[in-house]
């Protein structure tokens, strides 16, 4: 440990990553320092975040959110920096000060900073996963040629990782599956696990007529309405297993998805020799976000203790392709490579999007992702401008199907 707190920026400050974040980091002040914090447009709960860390930069993408939080800051006396826009976001990602970038912007909006923190050199704390869903090769390049410490923040990534010998992501050659890190580590699958969501076992005729509060309903996690949509249709363990190819050097067969209603093991690994290692815990972000920031270390996380005497049976069963399509839409995406994933996730943004403001149907969402899936050409995914123009054709794309359906 270094004699100087490390300097952390949390980009996506005020969603639920961000808060988990933040209540980690005051648990240890000696440790960690904020640098930067960033948000869209959350003017009320960015001010009171700096006022109570004080950090050297604030940035809130949103112009007029900005000018507004300048202008409080300053008639408190708090010294903070406000900065405003996009570019703002991959300054202070890069800036040489900083240590650690916790990447927890939620969706495509976060691609650009968390690979200017990579490219950067950075540890960096992966919560958002769509920014490696996106760019795939060319983050797991950056990364590799940068010599950035790439740590996954999602529960059962970071799972993975700690079921693994101590290993340093990205070292090896990027590729789709040429499993050379599983290979060497003996490793024969990856088993991820997945809650199952809210409609796991609602019959599949009333799925058409579920609402966004329904859909919102985690049966265990607190998580943003983006996200708890993504749970309800699976697609994101279709991400996730997307996320897990690219980090892990696995392919989809390579991959395993369980459904565990009780959401205790965040995720396995297989062994050549017969061993199924697990990583437990109970359902908070704050242990994989404390693993991540301390991580070869272990440090106070603010979670308590899983008391596996009160839980009783643990479940697991095979998820239902027929009531969970995006799983199958991803695995495809995935093995075509290119742009398709980056297509599959703009089409899914805007699809839940429209979902979450009663525009379209609970069921539409698939079968958007899968119609642009179709419709769009893929091309390499080798600079971040054709990922980003995959991104913007798929979205116009998707919103026309949605505007159709009006």
């Amino acid at each position: 440990m270094t004699d100087r707190p490390k300097q952390v920026v949390v980009l996506g400050s005020t969603g639920s990553i961000g808060v988990s974040t933040l209540d980690v980091i005051a648990r240890h002040p000696d440790r960690y320092q904020v640098f930067a914090l960033t948000a869209q447009r959350s003017f009320d709960t960015l001010l009171e975040q700096c006022l109570r860390f004080q950090p050297r930069y604030a940035v809130l993408v949103d112009e007029e959110a900005a000018l507004k939080l300048r202008q409080a800051l300053a008639e408190t006396g708090c010294r903070t920096e406000v900065l405003m826009g996009r570019a703002a976001l991959v300054e202070v990602a890069a800036q040489p000060e900083v240590d650690a970038v916790m990447a927890a912007i939620v969706g495509a909006a976060g691609l650009e900073p968390t690979l200017a923190a990579v490219r950067a050199g950075k540890r960096v704390l992966l919560a958002n996963k769509e920014a490696l869903v996106m760019s795939g090769e060319l983050f797991m390049s950056a990364v590799r040629t940068s010599g950035a410490e790439l740590l996954p923040i999602d529960s059962e990534h970071n799972a993975i990782f700690q079921c693994l010998p101590r290993v340093t992501l990205g070292r090896h050659e990027p590729g789709q599956g040429t499993n050379q890190l599983l290979g060497r580590l003996g490793v024969r699958r990856i088993l991820l696990t997945a809650s199952g969501g809210p409609f796991r076992s609602t019959p599949l005729e009333q799925l058409d007529t579920v609402t966004p509060e329904q859909a919102c309903r985690h049966p265990n996690w607190s998580m943003g309405q983006k996200i708890s949509v993504d749970s309800a249709t699976m697609m994101n363990k279709g991400l996730e297993l997307i996320e897990a190819c690219w980090l892990f050097d696995a392919t989809p067969e390579q991959v395993d998805i369980h459904i565990h209603p009780e959401s205790v093991i965040h995720s396995m690994v297989e062994y050549c020799d017969g061993s199924v290692l697990a990583q437990m815990g109970n359902p908070d972000m704050r242990t994989p976000i404390a693993s991540g920031l301390a991580w070869p270390e272990r440090i106070e996380s603010g979670v308590g203790l899983l008391n596996l005497f009160e839980i009783g049976a643990l479940h697991f069963e095979r998820p239902d392709t027929q009531r969970f399509p995006c799983l199958r839409l991803a695995a495809e995406a995935f093995s075509t490579g290119g742009t398709a994933a980056a297509v599959l996730n703009a089409a899914n943004e805007e699809a839940v999007a429209a979902f979450l403001e009663r525009r379209i149907r609970f069921t539409r969402i698939p079968a958007i992702i899968e119609q642009a899936l179709g419709h769009i050409p893929v091309s390499a995914a080798d600079t971040v401008e054709a990922v980003l123009q995959a991104d913007r054709l798929a979205r116009e794309y998707a919103r026309q199907m949605i505007q159709a359906e009006a």
